[in-house]
């Protein structure tokens, strides 16, 4: 599974639901600043949210920021071990090592991933379109995606347990 790498066995690992907010670059060369970090930490074996942080970051260059602002900062908690969240591969993980680069710190590294567009493109298919979160969570009636970390990684969940009920559905359906 591309979206998944196993820290250690199954169900004895909190997992940790992120999300960034950024500024979105308005001409080539300019970069993202992260203004906002929003995570919950999840029980695995009843997916349910133990705790919850959010923050507002400051970015560097004010400028990049429009009026209408959001938020973000860094994982403070040591114990946590698998990281979860919406296209973060690819997207949210790439800005928090950007982030702590331009403070001079080495960035936070997960003991393991959970990338749920990767697990779900390749688990449920394109059954709900483009596989955006937002899309996704039009789909299963679970409202409009807020663009705000904290809401955005508990409709991540909520979505992936969406997920998970049709697929074991599907595969309980008795054969033709």
């Amino acid at each position: 599974m591309d979206g998944f790498i196993p820290s250690q066995a199954a169900g004895t690992a909190e997992i940790v639901f992120f999300d960034l907010e950024t500024t979105v670059p308005r001409r080539a060369g300019q970069r993202f600043w992260v203004l906002e970090f929003g995570a919950i930490i999840v029980c695995p074996r009843k997916l349910v949210e133990l705790e919850s942080f959010s923050t507002l970051i400051k970015p560097k260059d004010l400028s990049a920021v429009a009026l209408k602002s959001s938020r973000c900062d860094g994982i403070t908690r040591e114990a946590v071990e698998m990281w979860a969240g919406h296209n973060i591969r690819r997207f949210d993980c790439a800005r928090i090592k950007e982030a702590f680069a331009e403070i001079g710190k080495p960035a936070p590294v997960p003991v393991g991933m959970i990338d749920s567009l990767g697990v779900l493109t390749e688990k449920f298919g394109r059954r709900a379109g483009n596989m955006k979160m937002a899309t996704l969570a039009s789909y299963f009636g679970l409202g409009q995606q807020k663009h705000r970390s904290l809401d955005d990684v508990r409709m991540n969940l909520e979505v992936l347990k969406h997920c998970a009920t049709v697929l074991f559905l599907v595969l309980s359906e008795p054969s033709a």
